[in-house]
């Protein structure tokens, strides 16, 4: 009862937090759905230059640590008259490297759709674009479903990385309440259930997403 009565008086304070976590989580997505997307089909272009850059992007971020590049993004980038605030950076970092993990996840997506497909639509009168935004990317969302969902939860629980460059997120919150009642193990056992609650509820939605594609499929 005193543990539970010790955390539920900070509990206005650890909503606020894993509020800001989600939004954290929403925009972070977004930005990697974005720069994998961009990056996987930069990966089939006719220009080799265009190639040479997503594939270095993909390495250089799949092999370093995601911790380094939110310090590079955050204290390295103001050396080139860039500043930028702590969520703003957060976000750019963590929406960055998932974005290099989402490349892949969408190219072997991509690879998986026979290119009969293509060449029937671009017969029948669609531009490239068309075809793409029609045609292919509709399949390959249902395909690559399962490990971007894996992906997505990676980038919620990469979100407690943020807590180095002082985002007041669930892990910082914990820090500050640990640093005046000298309790670790009360709090960090909370933040962890509240992460757990949250990426079961990203979880059961995209089970829900992939129960309504194999429906419509």
């Amino acid at each position: 009862m005193t543990f539970w009565s010790d955390v539920a008086a900070y509990g206005p304070g650890f909503l606020e937090a894993a509020w800001l976590v989600l939004w954290l989580t929403v925009l972070t997505i977004v930005l990697s759905w974005i720069c994998g997307l961009a990056a996987a089909l930069a990966q089939r272009s006719d220009l080799a230059v265009v190639r040479a850059v997503a594939a270095f992007y993909i390495w250089f971020i799949r092999g370093t640590p995601a911790l380094i590049q939110i310090f590079i993004i955050y204290f390295g980038m103001p050396q080139l008259g860039i500043r930028l605030s702590p969520f703003a950076a957060g976000v750019i970092a963590l929406g960055v490297n998932s974005g290099a993990y989402v490349a892949e996840i969408v190219r072997s997506g991509l690879s998986a759709i026979p290119r009969g497909q293509t060449e029937s639509a671009l017969a029948m009168g669609f531009s490239p674009a068309e075809t793409m935004r029609t045609v292919i990317l509709p399949q390959v969302f249902r395909i690559i479903l399962p490990p971007i969902t894996n992906e997505a939860i990676s980038v919620l629980k990469n979100t407690s990385l943020l807590s180095t460059i002082t985002v007041v997120e669930l892990t910082l919150y914990a820090q500050t309440l640990i640093s005046a009642t000298f309790r670790p193990f009360d709090f960090y056992i909370a933040v962890a259930v509240i992460y757990l609650v949250l990426t079961s509820i990203l979880t059961q939605l995209a089970a829900w997403l992939e129960r309504r594609y194999s429906r419509l499929s």
